[in-house]
């Protein structure tokens, strides 16, 4: 059966990441699209090029090195558009649609609310523009989203709930916005293979040594349109890889 591989990464510096052994993921894994979130570069400074895939970039404006997405692809997309169309988010380069003949692959790095939820204000607008932005796409064709989310959604996403209640990344008012992401009529892929999986995790603090104890958060997603599960092959997360306090999440369409 005819299959199309999808990752999703955020990198934590793609340059960084590309000295931990970046080309040799993409060399073993072969995806056919890539998408990664906090490349924090400019294209103009890639000294690097991946054979086969084509790169498009969306940069963060407002400061170097800070935030910015990227899309390698092997498959040419019909078109690629940059940013939701709002300029005090689309400034940040956090956000790359693709659009493929059966769907649109969005790509999105969500702002993180910072400690003390300092930052949870443009956390709430850009969570309501961004919904709104993959409604108006779903109008068109179904939908792909994946990327650091930076939410996890339920208890079984995190090893230490019940001290993290109310902190960045696992607040009542961002899993709320998580939830009426997916009442949009999009599905958590991982948690539609694998409703019950505990210990999954997609993200680890550098410190405590938490990611050789699997303290971790998951917090990177593929949420597909609902219209597209009968595509759906498997959803996982590669744990194995490392490169990054995040690894990549992976998805499989039937093509």
């Amino acid at each position: 059966m005819d299959t199309i591989k999808l990752v999703s990464w955020n990198v934590n510096g793609l340059r960084a990441c590309v000295g931990k052994g970046f080309g040799d993921f993409l060399e073993g894994e072969s995806p056919d699209v890539v998408c990664l979130q906090e490349t924090k570069m400019l294209p103009e400074q890639a000294d690097f090029a991946f054979p086969g895939y084509q790169p498009y970039w969306n940069s963060c404006q407002a400061r170097k090195g800070y935030s910015g997405t990227a899309v390698f692809t092997k498959i040419q997309p019909v078109q690629v558009s940059y940013g939701i169309g709002v300029e005090e988010f689309d400034q940040e380069g956090r956000v790359i649609c693709a659009e493929f003949p059966g769907y649109f692959l969005v790509t999105v790095y969500t702002p993180n609310s910072q400690r003390g939820l300092e930052r949870l204000g443009f956390r709430m607008a850009f969570e309501d523009a961004f919904r709104e932005y993959l409604q108006r796409l779903q109008q068109d064709k179904p939908v792909v989203v994946c990327g650091d989310l930076n939410v996890a959604h339920r208890p079984i996403d995190l090893k230490n709930p019940k001290p993290n209640i109310g902190n960045a990344g696992f607040s009542y008012e961002e899993r709320g916005k998580f939830a009426e992401l997916l009442a949009c009529g999009f599905l958590d892929t991982f948690r539609h293979f694998h409703p019950q999986e505990a210990e999954a995790y997609s993200w680890w603090s550098y410190m405590y040594n938490s990611r050789q104890n699997n303290v971790g958060w998951r917090i990177d997603y593929f949420l597909a349109d609902q219209r597209l599960a009968p595509r759906l092959r498997e959803a996982r997360i590669l744990s194995h890889v490392q490169g990054s306090d995040h690894c990549p999440v992976e998805l499989i369409l039937e093509n």
